[in-house]
């Protein structure tokens, strides 16, 4: 059995944390670099951190604050968001990350997965789904930081951009994200079915239940913002009652 992962998820804007509903209506949730510090003692696996206004914004992502989060962590950090080339990637390597999350960028050119994994190595690529459900079993995938809907179906572009290049996915739905009310397990299921690379369930936590049942579902890791931002719970709490519902998660 591996052992499952607990990823707190910074959404920054304007160097600040902010947290909202389905992508709208964020609100100020903090420093980034201080609550990395938090989390990395907390006992947080790794932590994403995704500038959410650089796409929309037609801009690269903020690079002075992955260096100040990654002066102040030591577990991997994986960062998103203003990445629309290869050098845009080598950018945020160079500044401290360990991995690139890419979602739009590869929508419109999915070869760029291809030259991510060829200059920096599969495991250095994430491609970050948000997927949107249509109907029973059906996912459209949404880009621009949740503004735009496309015609590309989340489970077959998972399993294409696997075989692009692709090293991990991160799969947020965005019915759920910032409601609280559960992840998409179906959609985690599907997804986790579809590919070999190890799969982020996002969108929806609230309780170590909801968690749990991702990673029942096939999730190889949960990644989870507001229960951690707002003081709810903590990543050291969520992992204890992981570990009593059997699952086997990292000290």
């Amino acid at each position: 059995m591996l052992t499952r992962r607990v990823i707190p998820c910074l959404d920054v804007r304007d160097g600040r944390v902010v947290k909202g509903v389905r992508f709208q209506g964020l609100r100020d949730a903090g420093d980034p670099a201080e609550r990395a510090a938090a989390y990395e003692a907390q006992g947080a696996d790794e932590l994403v951190l995704l500038d959410v206004s650089a796409t929309p914004e037609g801009r690269g992502h903020a690079l002075d604050t992955v260096r100040r989060v990654r002066d102040v962590l030591g577990i991997p950090l994986t960062v998103g968001g203003g990445v629309r080339v290869v050098d845009d990637a080598a950018a945020l390597l160079d500044a401290g990350a360990d991995k690139v999350a890419v979602n739009t960028a590869a929508v419109r050119a999915p070869e760029i997965l291809g030259m991510l994994a060829e200059r920096f190595g599969c495991q250095c690529v994430v491609l970050a789904i948000d997927a949107a459900s249509t109907g029973p079993g059906a996912w459209s995938v949404v880009v621009r930081s949740g503004t735009e809907r496309t015609r590309r179906e989340a489970v077959g572009w998972a399993r294409e951009a696997v075989h692009r290049g692709a090293g991990e996915i991160l799969l947020t739905s965005w019915d759920r994200d910032g409601t609280r009310s559960g992840y998409d397990l179906e959609l985690v299921s599907a997804v986790s079915r579809a590919v070999r690379v190890p799969v982020i369930a996002s969108g929806g936590a609230d309780t170590s239940e909801h968690l749990a049942a991702a990673l029942r579902a096939g999730a190889s890791a949960v990644l989870a913002a507001s229960i951690f931002h707002y003081g709810d719970t903590t990543v050291a709490a969520i992992k204890a009652e992981l570990a009593a519902c059997g699952l086997e998660v990292r000290p």
